[in-house]
């Protein structure tokens, strides 16, 4: 190998283009018309144009990255994780176009990336099982009799799923229909392929996984394992290495169902093979991701290995570097920054980083793919960047990361950051580690209320502006909305004497129907002329590739739809009216 293309964007190509230079390979990039300025961009030795706005147009387009692989003398492909990652056609149409594939083979991905056969390679390795469907089901009929079968609640999943996307929880039978049609929409958008199955789903469960690494000599090596259990909607927002609060047993357990499973499937490159823990402390393997982790920094952290640098040996036919499974050195956390707004149900939040301030120190690692000034496209996953952050053992890295979140701001849009800092003050995180992977929906207390500078119903300049104050000789930074803090300027802050207040009343139509983001209309759920409920489900939204279901504002009669399914709208746009009642 000489020259890599890497088909991907964000965080994960300036990733392996940094994994490029280190191993003296040329990198090349490829960006769609909304990545023109993207990081990555500039990351990589020569970029080329994929034209085309969204995934299906771009990333996800196979002969235009077969073109550019040709045009730049690429010898080589990376695909990164998501789009293309685990498409067996893909990586076969690579092979055949005589460049080197860097992942596992196309049959491996087939068997592995098929949930359902991933299932039985699984039963031959004679790994832990919950029970599920033996194969696709054909319709919302048949997810509803499995789950009047072997009882509820169920998850529906895309066999050709990962990351959250096409996985819908099911806890009543009435809603069964709509979650199964949801699922393969959310499935379409992602892989470009609908089929879902049908599995019992284990209550409050931990979501553990082992990475690991297999080359062509045979030789399976566990790097180490990871807890993933801080979700929300089946994403994962917050990762540790080494999963902590595990028997002896339990991890021995993982680790060699994880090598059999791999073994059995004749498996080489970085992949890793996930696990649900109950609460009782059963094991039942979940699934195989046949990529590179979006966590995979934390373990790299740990283990003193580069996953990327393995994906390169394999890829080239030399043997791994490890010749056992290493022991695991310290402890790492890796938060997911995505462009979210906590405050308003996580909603996805596209817009303008118009400032970020990184943190330093020991045991400090930035994965980013934003710089100030990087455009959030509503077209592709909210994540931004990875903040890293290792120590000599789980507590210590717990202080550092405290420390790390102080003082790590970004400007222009709404992110997690608030809801990180509020995890680490949780005891049931940091102490008795009571997490499940519903933790955040049903327990988790966080009180970050939505930031007015991004309300669609209280327009203004987005961010916040801070602002320093001497309060009994103690500075104190005193951060304003930005709206609220033109208003304050415009009066003269200096000006304000004690007493004075600004204020300001908005007039809002109760029944108006505003977008809470910007994305796609999918579908509505009511028909013009029917009466909700507050609170009831109105309209399906999609946006960054996820599928968000917003209520009536009030009860009344849905009377007009402005926005039909399809149409494409921004934050705060009028999309129905409710005649209120």
């Amino acid at each position: 190998m000489r020259k890599i293309l890497i088909a991907n964007r964000g965080e994960i190509a300036v990733r392996v283009a940094s994994a490029c230079t280190d191993a003296g390979f040329a990198s090349v990039g490829v960006y769609s018309d909304s990545d023109t300025d993207a990081l990555h961009v500039s990351a990589v030795d020569e970029a080329y144009s994929l034209t085309g706005r969204t995934p299906a147009e771009s990333y996800l387009d196979v002969d235009k990255i077969l073109h550019i692989a040709k045009r730049s003398g690429a010898d080589a492909i990376h695909p990164g994780y998501g789009f293309l990652s685990e498409n067996a056609d893909f990586a076969q149409s690579v092979m055949d176009a005589g460049l080197t594939w860097i992942g596992p083979s196309p049959d491996a991905i087939r068997a592995l990336g098929n949930k359902v056969t991933a299932r039985q390679i699984a039963v031959r390795a004679g790994a832990p099982l919950v029970a599920g469907s033996e194969g696709p089901v054909a319709n919302a009929a048949e997810a509803r009799r499995f789950a009047e079968d072997v009882g509820l609640p169920i998850a529906i999943k895309a066999a050709f799923g990962g990351g959250g996307r096409g996985l819908k929880v099911v806890r009543d039978l009435d809603g069964v229909e709509e979650a199964f049609h949801s699922a393969v929409r959310e499935a379409v958008t992602a892989f470009g392929r609908g089929e879902c199955f049908v599995e019992q789903y284990l209550d409050r469960p931990r979501h553990v996984e082992a990475q690991i690494l297999a080359d062509t000599f045979g030789k399976v090596i566990v790097v180490g394992t990871r807890d993933c259990s801080l979700q929300r909607r089946h994403q994962k927002l917050v990762e540790e290495a080494p999963a902590p609060f595990l028997s002896d047993e339990q991890r021995r357990t993982i680790h060699e169902a994880a090598r059999a499973i791999c073994s059995e499937a004749g498996y080489t490159g970085a992949g890793t093979v996930e696990f649900l823990v109950s609460e009782s402390g059963a094991i039942a393997f979940l699934e195989v991701n046949t990529r590179l982790q979006v966590e995979h920094p934390i373990t790299e952290e740990t283990s003193g290995v580069d996953l990327v640098q393995e994906q390169f040996r394999i890829a080239q036919g030399l043997p791994l570097s490890l010749a056992e499974d290493p022991v695991p050195r310290g402890h790492s956390f890796e938060f997911r920054i995505n462009a979210e707004d906590v405050g308003r149900g996580y909603l996805p939040t596209p817009g303008t980083v118009e400032a970020i301030t990184v943190p330093t120190g020991p045991g400090i690692r930035l994965d980013s793919g934003i710089a100030a000034g990087s455009e959030i496209s509503g077209y592709y996953d909210s994540l931004m960047a990875k903040l890293i952050v290792t120590g000599a053992d789980r507590q210590q890295a717990i202080r550092r990361a405290r420390r790390a979140l102080k003082t790590f701001t970004i400007s222009g849009l709404p992110t997690l950051v608030p809801f990180h800092r509020a995890v680490l003050e949780s005891p049931d995180f940091t102490d008795s580690f009571a997490i499940h992977t519903r933790w955040i929906e049903t327990e988790f207390r966080h009180g970050i209320t939505p930031d007015p500078a991004y309300d669609p119903n209280h327009p203004g300049p987005p961010g916040t502006v801070s602002v320093p104050l001497d309060i009994d000789g103690k500075r104190v930074m005193v951060g304003f909305p930005g709206n609220l803090a033109l208003m304050l300027g415009a009066a003269g802050l200096e000006s304000a004497g004690e007493g004075d207040s600004a204020s300001y009343e908005e007039v809002v139509d109760p029944g108006l129907v505003q977008s809470p983001m910007s994305g796609k209309v999918v579908k509505w759920l009511v028909d013009a002329g029917t009466s909700v409920e507050e609170g009831a489900p109105l309209v399906v939204l999609e946006a960054m590739k996820m599928e968000n279901v917003v209520p009536a504002p009030e009860s009344g009669v849905l009377t007009a739809v402005l926005a039909p399914a399809g149409s494409t709208v921004k934050t705060g746009e009028d999309i129905g009216r409710l005649t209120v009642e």
